[in-house]
């Protein structure tokens, strides 16, 4: 199905289940930092960033600091996806197109 007033197609059911689990609503770093394969301390300093431009909060558990998302948050978080997702789809299509050869090359 055509997304509408993009043109582009959706994304199948599959890469939005594993979209989803991707993006959960709330993790502790260790567990975003599993999830991605990303180190924990750059993982940290990227939440942190998140959190100071308003896109996520946390709070503690313990002795664990917990991000989620709240309903603000996951409407930026959404449209930057979006965004992405279009350019890369874009991106995808170009690719799909033959090149023209030039004549006399």
């Amino acid at each position: 199905m055509t997304a509408p007033g993009t043109g582009h197609q959706d994304p199948s059911a599959e890469v939005l289940t594993e979209a989803a689990v991707a993006f959960g609503l709330e993790s502790d770093v260790t567990g975003l930092a599993e999830r991605v394969g990303g180190a924990l301390p750059a993982v940290s300093q990227h939440l942190t960033k998140l959190k100071l431009a308003g896109l996520v909060h946390s709070r503690r558990e313990g002795r664990r600091q917990v991000y989620f998302a709240d309903a603000a948050g996951q409407t930026a978080v959404v449209d930057v996806v979006r965004l992405l997702v279009g350019r890369l789809a874009e991106r995808e299509a170009a690719a799909a197109v033959p090149a023209r050869r030039l004549r006399g090359l």
